[in-house]
C-alpha cells in the first residue's frame, strides 16, 4: 500500500495556461522513470489552477521524487508559469484503491 503523498496546486499565470498544461504533459516521462512514484495525476480545476497528486510506499520514494528531474523543472519555471511559488502539501495516504 502507498504510505505517503504530495498535493501540489498551481496557479497559472493569466496567458500562460495552455504552456503550463504543456509542461505538466510533458512531465509524463521524467516521472514514469522515477522508480519510487508508485501513481502521478496532473489535473486541471478551473481555468487557471491546476494541480499534481503522486502517491510513493514510503518516504524515501518521496524524497526521491522531491529532489528529481520533474521537481527540478517546475521550480526552474515557476516564476514564469505561476502567480505564485507552487503550493505544496505532503499527505499521509489514509486508503487507496487503484
Amino acid at each position: 500500500m502507498n504510505k505517503v503523498g504530495i498535493l501540489a496546486t498551481l496557479q497559472a499565470r493569466t496567458g500562460k495556461e495552455e504552456d503550463v498544461e504543456q509542461f505538466l504533459s510533458s512531465a509524463t516521462p521524467l516521472v514514469a522513470a522515477e522508480v519510487g512514484t508508485t501513481a502521478w495525476f496532473a489535473f486541471k480545476i478551473g481555468s487557471a489552477t491546476f494541480g499534481i497528486f503522486d502517491t510513493f510506499k514510503d518516504d524515501e520514494g518521496r524524497n526521491a521524487h522531491v529532489t528529481g528531474e520533474v521537481a527540478k523543472a517546475l521550480f526552474a519555471r515557476a516564476e514564469e508559469l505561476f502567480v505564485s511559488a507552487p503550493q505544496i502539501q505532503m499527505v499521509d495516504i489514509l486508503a487507496e484503491k487503484l
